[in-house]
């Protein structure tokens, strides 16, 4: 059996606008999931949405683009993202308090 190497990465991200109070860290989470990322997402108190994206390459780049834009009913004025070391030490996406 042949296991066949996938990059994977880790991005933490800082999504500002009006992106809380409208469902983000629950479309954060099931987006996530479909895209078979694990990680977290959270609201922080200065009204900015924090999230770790890690899996597979392409999918953490499909999240990203998914950020930028938000669900329907965000309005997404910034995304601030930092590439770190990938853990693999989340098993699920989840959101954190």
């Amino acid at each position: 059996m042949h296991s066949i190497h996938r990059e994977m990465k880790r991005m933490h991200v800082f999504i500002s606008g009006q992106v809380q109070g409208v469902a983000f860290r629950h479309y954060t989470v099931k987006t996530a999931r479909s895209l078979g990322l694990s990680g977290w997402v959270r609201n922080l108190d200065d009204g900015r949405v924090e999230a770790v994206l890690e899996g597979d390459d392409a999918a953490v780049d499909i999240m990203l683009a998914w950020c930028r834009k938000g669900p329907p009913s965000a309005r997404v004025t910034a995304v601030d993202v930092r590439e770190e070391p990938c853990s693999a030490r989340f098993e699920d996406f989840t959101i954190k308090d």
